[in-house]
């Protein structure tokens, strides 16, 4: 093992945190990207099935954020399945469909993410209607947060592979630095966003995705089918 790996340890993020972020904890990305990396954990340990018992404790909003990170879980280790060696066709076709299902599932939560926020606003004369728009919605940047854990988690365990050809620990632990510092970037602007968003100066609006794939009214290859 590459001795460059034992410098760079195993830490928990963390993320200095404003007045306005200590009195308002709905939205913490420490407390998002930490419960991210040990749902990572626990469910490469357990399975999937068994973390299902864990999805209801703590607060329901960090559930959903657990349920959504679940999903992007799944749809990784899903996707894996496709790009095995001597994958049958027949095989490939079911992975498609449960990649499919998992990922209309993983949008439906992340857009659940920005409901519940968007309905604890709503009494508190929140989002300001005439605040300036941000681009991305939090939930959007939560499942990114997401995204990004499972990268971080596979990335280190590769660059801990004990059986690895020369040269491998170190150039991922090169891409480990580049993919923890855009997780950095990206904590520190959903952040950023909820603190603008509670101080009225910045909203965000629920980006619906409205995949049509799945539809049978809407995609093509299924309703002429059923028309023929």
């Amino acid at each position: 093992m590459d001795a460059a790996i034992e410098r760079h340890p195993r830490h928990t993020f963390k993320l200095a945190s404003g007045p306005a972020l200590e009195r308002y904890r709905m939205i913490s990305a420490e407390q998002i990207v930490n419960l991210q990396d040990r749902e990572t954990l626990a469910l490469h340990q357990t399975g999937a099935e068994g973390a299902q018992a864990q999805t209801e404790s703590g607060s329901d909003w960090l559930a959903a954020v657990r349920r959504q990170h679940q999903a992007n879980f799944e749809l990784w280790h899903i996707e894996d399945e496709a790009r095995a060696p001597g994958a049958t066709d027949a095989e490939l076709a079911g992975v498609k469909r449960r990649v499919d299902r998992t990922n209309q599932r993983r949008n439906d939560l992340a857009e659940q993410l920005d409901r519940a926020l968007l309905a604890w606003l709503e009494p508190r004369g929140l989002p300001s209607g005439t605040a300036e728009l941000n681009s991305e919605s939090p939930g959007l940047m939560i499942d990114r947060l997401s995204i990004l854990a499972l990268k971080i988690y596979h990335t280190r365990e590769e660059a801990e592979r004990a059986n690895a050809p020369q040269g491998h620990a170190a150039r991922n632990l090169e891409r480990l630095a580049i993919l923890e510092e855009q997780r950095a970037d990206l904590a520190g602007c959903l952040d950023a966003l909820w603190r603008e968003t509670l101080a009225g100066t910045r909203r965000f609006k629920l980006y619906r995705q409205l995949k049509m794939y799945n539809d049978p009214a809407l995609n093509p290859a299924i309703y002429r089918q059923h028309a023929g």
